[in-house]
């Protein structure tokens, strides 16, 4: 039998690997001795990729130059600059060129999406998120159903694992959508649970929304760039995602948002509007008749800020390079499954991995839990002594992130050292 938790094994992985030259796309952090850094959380924030700069600097050098003549000039002018985003945006949450745009903050564009898609009514005024949902969303949902003059304690409606359990089924949000889907006016989940790692079947659980008359919106901060999705075909309502993690674009980067085309042309749908969202062919007459675009571009308020989307574009070719989301998710599942045979072959009696094993319900990170009484912080402290970069959650969480963009086998096969010698 092959030990595959050896440095040879690892590195005749990384040679077999036909995406292992993207790596040297990216700027690496440097521990103190000069070594490259076990970069592990991606699912934090993406390495800069190493065309960034040339990108950005491209746009400096525009406005240096042209000044407001660059809204019109050069090869990527200002004013459509959101537009060049949309083909490759779309092509990572499939989706269509027109239900994509760049846009905002994550947390913004959740608000805008629910002033939208959450329309509560006496008898259909509940939420369905999750109990331990991102926090931010959290505030987010309460806040909404504050400000249309509800009780969140009597519509923000939670799904939890079960007693003992980890992560949450599926069949459990499905019975709940079924016993209250009359009741529940949106739903809100995540495409993967930023604690557990855990993938949500979206094109279940949009079904079964829909199937009961809720509206159905996913936040896919942890999902967009990690895993292949169909939002266009599995018919989901809204999304919205950061692109500074699995998409490197840089911290506090413009986020993305999708509305499916089915809405676009209802005119009836309530929105926050702003004159970027007015139609591009007339936004200029200066009236004040609001005239929406017929695509997600409606959503926009103001005119986004280009060196950021400049930033977003950088990213976005470096997946096309790559040859796509599908090529990644192909290295993620690989990549990661390595990690855990490791994890578990050498430390299975020490730690608990709280992601799902099957790569249906799994992205590119695994939740860890050390066993016993042993003080999962001060083990983070002692792996980032020795080169590691990931993160912890409390209660007692390390999350590592193995990104198919720039982590190898080696990366992988280290960490495993590195976590071995600190439970040792």
């Amino acid at each position: 039998m092959i030990n595959k938790f050896t440095l040879e094994y690892a590195q005749q992985l990384d040679a077999q690997d036909p995406i292992a030259h993207m790596r040297d796309e990216f700027h690496i952090p440097k521990q103190a001795n000069g070594e490259d850094e076990i970069y592990l959380c991606g699912n934090s924030l993406g390495l800069q990729p190493k065309r960034t700069a040339e990108y950005l600097n491209y746009e400096l050098t525009q406005w240096q130059k042209l000044g407001v003549k660059g809204h019109f000039s050069g090869e990527f002018p200002w004013m459509p600059y959101h537009e060049f985003l949309a083909e490759e945006s779309a092509k990572l949450v499939g989706a269509k060129p027109i239900e994509v745009v760049c846009m905002n903050s994550l947390t913004a564009n959740l608000h805008f999406m629910m002033v939208s898609f959450y329309q509560p009514t006496t008898k259909r005024h509940k939420i369905l998120i999750e109990e331990h949902a991102f926090p931010s969303d959290h505030y987010a949902v309460e806040s909404q159903i504050k400000f249309h003059g509800y009780n969140p304690q009597d519509s923000m409606l939670l799904v939890k694992p079960r007693d003992d359990e980890d992560t949450i089924r599926t069949e459990d949000i499905l019975t709940i959508i079924e016993e209250q889907g009359d009741e529940i006016a949106l739903i809100l989940l995540p495409g993967v649970q930023y604690y557990t790692g855990e993938v949500f079947d979206m094109q279940a659980i949009t079904q079964a929304g829909h199937n009961q008359g809720c509206m159905v919106g996913f936040d896919l901060a942890h999902a967009a760039g990690n895993i292949v999705m169909q939002l266009h075909d599995w018919n989901v309502d809204f999304a919205v995602w950061c692109s500074y993690k699995y998409l490197n674009s840089g911290p506090g980067s413009v986020a993305g948002c999708f509305v499916h085309e089915k809405h676009h042309n209802n005119k009836d749908l309530p929105r926050f509007a702003g004159w970027w969202g007015h139609n591009k062919e007339t936004r200029f007459e200066m009236e004040n008749t609001f005239i929406p675009m017929q695509s997600t571009e409606a959503w926009q308020l103001s005119n986004p800020p280009i060196l950021s989307l400049a930033a977003i574009r950088a990213s976005l070719d470096t997946v096309k390079q790559a040859g796509g989301i599908e090529v990644l998710r192909t290295k993620s599942i690989q990549l990661t499954a390595y990690m855990r045979e490791c994890l578990e072959q050498e430390l299975g009696d020490k730690i608990s991995i709280i992601t799902p094993k099957s790569s249906k319900a799994s992205g590119a990170q695994l939740s860890i839990i050390v066993y016993g009484d042993v003080d999962g912080k001060a083990v983070f402290d002692a792996i980032e002594a020795k080169g590691v970069t990931c993160d912890f959650r409390h209660p007692n969480v390390i999350r590592v992130a193995p990104v198919p963009l720039y982590n190898s086998y080696q990366d992988a096969y280290k960490f495993v050292n590195i976590l071995k010698e600190a439970l040792s």
